[in-house]
């Protein structure tokens, strides 16, 4: 019983020595800090603030671009203060930051605050091209939109352009025998004289396929003589002067991943792609060689079937490339991880990537009159990351991220759902969208 109250003593003086300081008074118990939004947001710097608590002597600061902190701005990293804000200054534009806050007195400190996380303003004079760079940043043209305010919004945006139509077959070679180059060398003289690059789309796509083809009545062999004459002669042509193109388009269907019954699968069975990617390497030595589709980061069987296809031509030595995901999609999908898990799939391989022809329903539902500032601020998140996914794969496997469009008012999207959208990156005026300040974001983004 002696011992017991012996131990008891003991135990209460431990308790009491370990609530007293050094000074014999009791530590304070810190609430943590209530971290507000930053203010004055500039190209490179922002002003973080807090509310203080009681009993605090001082606050520590941190600041990160990383939303765990496992790196740390140089100078931010428990940076001890007196005040109740702080001037964080020297960043990059256009940038994600992540601050975090904590009380102090002597050598207590309170948990952290809340994380407040924001975005440094873009540069003012900033442009998409600039800001692409390792990589082309791509539009799409026609012949009769090649002068004007068409020329200046290009020239000074981007330094890619692709044909959004008048490089297919129905196009150049709308009869037998006679090829019509009226408009691809109106394009194809513009990307030469403006130092464009300039991606060729597309030699071979079942919706562009001209009458005459889809109903040849020669035999197969002779389809096949004239397939190859006739992309031979148009990659030729342009020797040089086309940096790459696209050689098939959309050969697969949605959901069962099967070969499209296109003329050219009927009369060429399975591997007209491969001979229609071996034809075009005869033709220019240097052009690079893209397989091009559509749905690939949510339709999984589809994908599957156009990588088996694209592994089969490595696998026999044919000449390819890259792929290019047309990334046709909406402000509320496919998930930031599909479009990753897809994309690393042509990395893995050692293939380029091309997000070839990207726009962002904003109205996939129907359901507004008109772009309103949340929705207009949703697709601008979505445009930032896609930029940000394309801007984070090794320099060695981009190529281009081009946009399929210039002004909202000329999408395709328009008459194929047939109603409203804003898909696009300029207005009907050519005046910059929330979107295009998310590509610039995305660009940025380290």
């Amino acid at each position: 019983m002696f011992r017991l109250k012996i131990i008891s003593i003991l135990f209460v003086g431990i308790m009491i020595m370990l609530s007293c300081g050094e000074d014999g008074g009791t530590q304070p118990q810190l609430s943590a800090p209530l971290a507000l939004n930053a203010e004055d947001i500039s190209q490179n710097s922002f002003t973080a603030q807090w509310i203080g608590v009681a009993d605090a002597q001082g606050y520590i600061l941190d600041v990160s671009t990383n939303v765990d902190f496992s790196t740390f701005i140089a100078g931010y990293e428990a940076k001890q203060l007196s005040k109740l804000s702080e001037v964080v200054s020297g960043l990059d534009g256009a940038t994600q930051y992540y601050y975090r806050v904590r009380a102090y007195n002597n050598n207590v400190e309170s948990p952290n605050s809340n994380v407040i996380k924001l975005t440094t303003a873009v540069p003012s004079d900033l442009v998409l091209k600039d800001a692409a760079s390792d990589f082309f940043i791509g539009t799409i043209v026609q012949a009769n939109r090649l002068t004007g305010q068409y020329d200046v919004v290009m020239q000074r945006e981007f330094s890619s352009i692709t044909a959004e139509y008048q490089m297919k077959m129905d196009i150049m070679y709308p009869n037998q025998g006679v090829y019509d180059w009226t408009a691809s060398d109106a394009i194809v003289n513009y990307a030469v004289d403006n130092g464009f690059n300039l991606h060729g789309h597309a030699l071979i796509w079942h919706n562009a396929t001209p009458e005459w083809v889809r109903n040849f009545s020669g035999s197969d062999t002779e389809f096949e003589a004239m397939v190859k004459d006739y992309i031979k002669t148009v990659v030729g042509r342009y020797k040089g002067k086309v940096t790459s193109w696209d050689v098939v388009n959309e050969a697969f269907n949605d959901g069962s991943g099967s070969y499209r019954n296109s003329v050219f699968y009927q009369r060429l069975g399975e591997d007209y792609i491969s001979k229609c990617f071996q034809w075009a390497r005869e033709a220019d030595q240097d052009v690079l060689l893209f397989y091009n589709d559509y749905n690939m980061c949510n339709d999984q069987t589809k994908q599957n079937a156009v990588f088996s296809m694209i592994d089969e031509l490595i696998s026999d030595g044919v000449s390819v490339n890259g792929v290019g995901f047309q990334m046709h999609i909406s402000y509320n999908g496919p998930a930031k991880e599909n479009i990753m898990a897809a994309s690393n799939r042509i990395v893995e391989r050692g293939l380029k990537v091309h997000f070839a022809e990207l726009d962002i329903r904003a109205n996939p539902d129907n359901n507004m009159s008109e772009l309103t500032s949340v929705r207009a601020l949703a697709q601008k998140e979505k445009y930032k990351e896609v930029a940000a996914i394309y801007n984070s794969l090794p320099a060695s496997n981009k190529y281009a991220l081009t946009i399929w469009g210039l002004k909202d008012d000329e999408s395709w999207l328009l008459d194929f759902y047939g109603h409203q959208d804003w898909p696009l990156l300029f207005d009907m005026h050519f005046n910059k969208k929330d979107a295009y300040y998310g590509v610039l974001e995305g660009l940025l983004q380290k």
